[in-house]
């Protein structure tokens, strides 16, 4: 019988670092541990479709004086966010550890993967940043619309229980994987 995979889920807002600290955690674990991203699903794509109401749009709004990009999401992008999801689910029924990077931003993505991945062992992390630092990041960062984080960042922990927190202001994304390896036994 085949060992389900175990999941580490790191969850924050883009920019926080949680791409930084699955590289990182790759380096110092026992054992081979698959890094899933959403960045590269979102990739998947065709440029066309990488601002488009079917798959995800982008809007700038003013929030206090300053850009926030709402994203919503068409039928498309929920197909993706979906597929998504579900390779997870049968990478880690194969036995595969995984280190999950995502931004999950609304309460539906919450409760998907709850769904999803019931009956698997979830490490759940919560990846924080001040948002002053995160728009600074994301300004030096040319794969980003810039005001993405404001807009996500009142929503992303909203709703959420951690078995760690971390601060990337405050730690290395190295630190944080050797806080994540001590915190849980990698």
């Amino acid at each position: 019988m085949i060992r389900k995979g175990r999941i580490i889920h790191l969850n924050g807002v883009g920019s926080a670092g949680k791409s930084s600290i699955a590289k990182a955690l790759q380096q110092i674990a026992a054992g081979p541990w698959l890094h899933v991203q959403m960045d590269t699903f979102l990739e998947m794509l065709p440029l066309a479709w990488q601002d488009h109401p079917e798959a995800f749009a982008y809007e700038t709004i003013m929030e206090e004086g300053k850009p926030s990009v709402r994203i919503t999401g068409g039928p498309v992008g929920e197909r993706l966010m979906q597929g998504m999801r579900d390779a997870i689910v049968a990478l880690a029924a194969a036995g595969n550890d995984l280190i999950i990077d995502d931004v999950m931003i609304d309460q539906e993505t919450k409760d998907a993967y709850a769904k999803a991945l019931a009956g698997f062992e979830i490490l759940r992390v919560g990846i924080h940043a001040p948002l002053e630092l995160l728009e600074e990041r994301e300004r030096r960062r040319a794969d980003r619309f810039p005001g993405t984080s404001r807009w996500q960042f009142g929503q992303v922990h909203r709703n959420m229980r951690y078995d760690l927190e971390l601060d990337t202001s405050r730690m290395t994304a190295m630190e944080c994987a050797e806080a994540i390896q001590r915190q849980f036994g990698l």
